[in-house]
C-alpha cells in the first residue's frame, strides 16, 4: 500500500510547529507487536537528522504520519547498516528493541540482508535472523547489572528499564502512574526511565509499557519486554529463561543465560511487520 503525504505548518494548542526544508521523501511505516515506526532509508545522508522539529511533526498522530518513533537506516563502513533511533518526541534515543526488529525487517525489504545480519545501534552490534518476511530474533545487549529493590527492580537493557509488580495491570493507568515515576525522584538525575508494569494472570505475564520520549503507554516495547523477563527471573517470580510476554499488541519471546552476576545471549524475538509506504511530498516553513 502507498500514500502520499503532505505536511506542513500546523498548530497545536499554543506550540507552534514549522520546519525549514522543501524536498520530496519517500518513507515506510512498520509495526512490532502494535509499537509503530516511520523507517527512512537515509544511506545517501540527506536526512536533517538534527531536526528535532521535523521528527517531532512526521511521528505526530494528528498532523503526520502517525508513530512512536522514526527510525534512520544509514551506511556504516563494518556493519551491514547502521540503525539511528529517535522517540516520537523528535530527539535521538536509546536503543529500541521493537525498533530494532523492525529495521532488520526493512533492511530485508530494501535487499541489504536477506537472512541474518549484524548492524550497529547506540547501544553497540547486534546480531539478527529473520523467518519469512516478518518474525525477527534480535540479540540484545549483555545486561551486567540489575538492581533489586523494595517493590520494584531496575535495569538498562539498551534503554533503563523500571519494572514494577501490580496486582492487576488492566487496571493500572498506565500514563498517569508511569509518568509519575519517570519524573518522580527516583530518577531525576539520570533524565528519566521507562516504567513496566507487570502481573500474572491465567495465560502467563502480561506486561504494559510506558516510554518515556513518548511519554505515553504504548502498545509494547522490545527493551521493556527484555527487562521485565530478566527482573522475573532475577527475583524467582520465574525459573525459565525463555519467556512468552503478553502485551497489548501481541506476545513477544525472551531468551536468555544466567552468566555470573549477568545476563548473556539475551534475544527478543517477535513479528516485525510492513504496514505502508508513502512519500511526503511537501515540508516547508521555519523552524
Amino acid at each position: 500500500m502507498k500514500r502520499f503525504v503532505r505536511i506542513c505548518n500546523y498548530g497545536e494548542g499554543r506550540r507552534f510547529f514549522a520546519i525549514n526544508l522543501t524536498m520530496t521523501m519517500k518513507f515506510y511505516k512498520y509495526q512490532g507487536t502494535g509499537n509503530d515506526f516511520v523507517m527512512i532509508d537515509n544511506r545517501k545522508g540527506v536526512f536533517p537528522k538534527n531536526n528535532e522539529t521535523l521528527v517531532a511533526q512526521l511521528c505526530h498522530r494528528r498532523f503526520g504520519i502517525g508513530a512512536d518513533g522514526l527510525i534512520l537506516l544509514e551506511n556504516d563502513p563494518q556493519y551491514d547498516f547502521r540503525m539511528v533511533y529517535y522517540n516520537s518526541d523528535g530527539r535521538e534515543s536509546t536503543m529500541c528493541g521493537n525498533g530494532g526488529r523492525c529495521v532488520v525487517a526493512f533492511a530485508k525489504q530494501l535487499g541489504i540482508i536477506e537472512h541474518e545480519t549484524l548492524f550497529i545501534a547506540v547501544d553497540g552490534e547486534h546480531r539478527a535472523t529473520i523467518e519469512g518476511d516478518s518474525y525477527v530474533r534480535l540479540q540484545m545487549k549483555n545486561v551486567t547489572e540489575v538492581e533489586e529493590h523494595k517493590g520494584y527492580v531496575f535495569l538498562n537493557t539498551g534503554s533503563p528499564h523500571h519494572v514494577q509488580w501490580v496486582e492487576a495491570v488492566d487496571t493500572v493507568d498506565v500514563k498517569s502512574e508511569g509518568a509519575t515515576i519517570r519524573y518522580g525522584e527516583l530518577y531525576a538525575t539520570q533524565g528519566g526511565s521507562n516504567v513496566n508494569f507487570v502481573s500474572k494472570g491465567e495465560k502467563g505475564f502480561k506486561v504494559r509499557t510506558y516510554e518515556r520520549g513518548v511519554e505515553d503507554e504504548t502498545y509494547s516495547c522490545g527493551t521493556g519486554v527484555t527487562a521485565v523477563a530478566i527482573a522475573l527471573y532475577h527475583i524467582g517470580e520465574t525459573g525459565a529463561q525463555q519467556i512468552t510476554l503478553h502485551t497489548r499488541g501481541g506476545d513477544l519471546q525472551v531468551a536468555f543465560d544466567r552468566v555470573g552476576e549477568g545476563y548473556e545471549n539475551i534475544y527478543l524475538s517477535g513479528s516485525a511487520q510492513f504496514v505502508f509506504e508513502g512519500t511526503i511530498e511537501e515540508l516547508k516553513g521555519k523552524e
